[in-house]
């Protein structure tokens, strides 16, 4: 599998307009771009460049304008993003890291909603795995008393 590199921050603001907005110009990234800094036109077009070449993007030209749209979906560039700031952030913990995240801002009752929903897949899936991994242990465990017993019963039957 080829590893796409990793966005900039400025890139990550530019890939979050045009996957909540969906295609658009380099002016509406620039008046959408999250942080609400001043940026020149040229500045976000360059942002918009790079992240072309990076492959994170294509373009199609519609009339004279150029509109950009964003060429993996959120989760696939995220998740990597996402994995390496807990790594280097928290030392791999995520509980700390969900834990900051909520200590950092107010939440709406329906963003406490669907955490609460993804909580109970992610229990619910733990749970699947837990139970796998405990009986893993116990095949193994089963199959070396079988072996076991066939070498008494080998000895055994030799005397």
């Amino acid at each position: 599998m080829i590893r796409i590199s990793q966005p900039s921050n400025l890139e990550l603001q530019a890939l979050t307009v045009l996957w909540h907005l969906g295609p658009s110009t380099v002016a509406t990234v620039l008046e959408e771009l999250p942080d609400g800094k001043e940026r020149a036109y040229t500045t976000v077009l360059t942002v918009m460049q790079n992240l072309e070449k990076k492959g994170h993007v294509r373009r199609v030209k519609m009339g004279r304008a150029h509109v950009y749209q964003a060429a993996h979906p959120q989760k696939s560039v995220v998740s990597d993003a996402v994995e390496e700031f807990i790594t280097n952030t928290f030392g791999g913990r995520l509980c700390e890291a969900v834990m900051a995240l909520l200590a950092s801002g107010a939440l709406t009752m329906e963003e406490k909603a669907e955490i609460t929903k993804h909580l109970k897949l992610s229990k619910t899936l733990a749970s699947k795995k837990s139970v796998k991994k405990s009986a893993e242990p116990a095949k193994k465990i089963s199959a070396a008393k079988k072996s076991v017993a066939k070498k008494v019963a080998k000895k055994t039957a030799k005397k």
